[in-house]
């Protein structure tokens, strides 16, 4: 009997280690530190994501309950993805504006598209010369078609350096940082809300690119 007990006791035990073990490594509670000292410090930061790609899902329930949009982005393919389209729908009703900054791709060489460009042939094979361009040139047209029919869709095109993508509502900023060796997909993306220091700072990175941007002639915004 005591065979027994020692048995079911030790079988209890070793469970409970497996789920307390689980929790402790599980993502949702390794932000729990980061949340706390952000609380604490003012930053405002809810999550780290190792991959932007992680936050989709949660990026396309923000962007529906937003007044307001700013999108700042390396080359602007989630812009023409399902969870824009909600966005592009609601401008002018719901949405009060959507302000889009992409690379300035007629530049060609010794602009900071080009230079990304660069970057990512050194990592990725099939990113061939002109492939980057031809892909903002896509989407900013794409865009632009959604401009002339939305008064309140504003792009405006921007020469800096390509090292982070901004996606910015009136409650959360979700800003990526991109790394020399990866697409902006795998790139560490910090979620932070509204107020805070860190979604100030990502609104300030918005509004400098902005400053310094230059119209695309089809929305003239």
């Amino acid at each position: 009997m005591d065979a027994f007990a020692l048995g079911v006791v030790s079988s209890l035990l070793a469970t409970a280690l497996t789920v307390v073990g689980g929790w402790a490594f599980s993502m949702r509670s390794r932000q729990w530190p980061v949340a706390l000292l952000s609380r604490l410090t003012g930053l405002g930061v809810r999550r780290v994501l190792s991959r932007q790609s992680l936050a989709s899902r949660e990026l396309a329930t923000e962007l529906a309950r937003a007044r307001w949009v700013r999108v700042l982005a390396g080359r602007g393919n989630e812009l023409t993805r399902d969870g824009f389209a909600a966005v592009w729908e609601a401008t002018g009703r719901r949405l009060e504006s959507v302000q889009v900054l992409l690379p300035d791709a007629d530049l060609g060489p010794g602009s900071w598209l080009s230079r990304r460009e660069e970057e990512m042939r050194r990592v990725d094979l099939g990113f061939s010369s002109g492939l980057l361009t031809e892909q903002v040139h896509i989407n900013a047209a794409y865009v632009s078609e959604v401009a002339r029919h939305r008064e309140h869709v504003s792009l405006r095109f921007y020469d800096l350096p390509n090292v982070h993508r901004v996606i910015a509502t009136d409650n959360v900023a979700y800003l990526t940082i991109y790394q020399q060796a990866e697409h902006g997909r795998n790139s560490p993306c910090i979620v932070a809300h509204r107020p805070g220091l860190m979604y100030d700072y990502a609104l300030l990175l918005f509004t400098t690119a902005w400053d310094h941007s230059r119209p695309a002639e089809s929305s003239q915004s």
